[in-house]
């Protein structure tokens, strides 16, 4: 049996919406996998795959790791936007020295929003039925 190699992996995890993304980053020459599928082919719109590459752009490691992502729930962006915390999360297991960037774009901080629900007597989660004086 072969001896096995210290693999170096650093994970992630970014929520947005309902979406969950699991990131693994490992050393490598770039290139991003999303569901088995590379990124521009699994996001319909090349800004979702902008956007998510943002900490990469932040810290300049665009070209210094291989990352695959597994996303669940949501739409295509609350997905892109949970991949982007995930990996600023990872690029932070990575190195501690990322933080100051990072930080200073807003990268680490999860987008607490979600859908508001909807209440009963109104037709929405706050539209409510048109006033009649009379």
């Amino acid at each position: 049996m072969a001896a096995k190699k210290d693999v170096v992996m650093y994970r992630g995890t970014g929520r947005r919406k309902s979406s969950v993304a699991q990131v693994i980053l490992t050393p490598g020459q770039g290139g991003i996998t999303v569901n088995g599928k590379p990124a521009l082919e699994f996001f319909p719109y090349a800004t979702l795959v902008q956007d998510m590459e943002q900490p990469l752009e932040a810290t300049g490691t665009k070209s210094d790791f291989s990352i695959k992502i597994t996303v669940k729930g949501g739409g295509f962006t609350g997905q892109a936007g949970a991949a982007r915390l995930g990996i600023a999360r990872a690029l932070l297991e990575a190195s501690k020295d990322y933080k100051p960037e990072l930080r200073g774009h807003g990268l680490l901080t999860r987008d607490a929003r979600v859908k508001e629900r909807k209440k009963y007597g109104l037709y929405g989660a706050r539209r409510a039925p048109q006033f009649s004086k009379r």
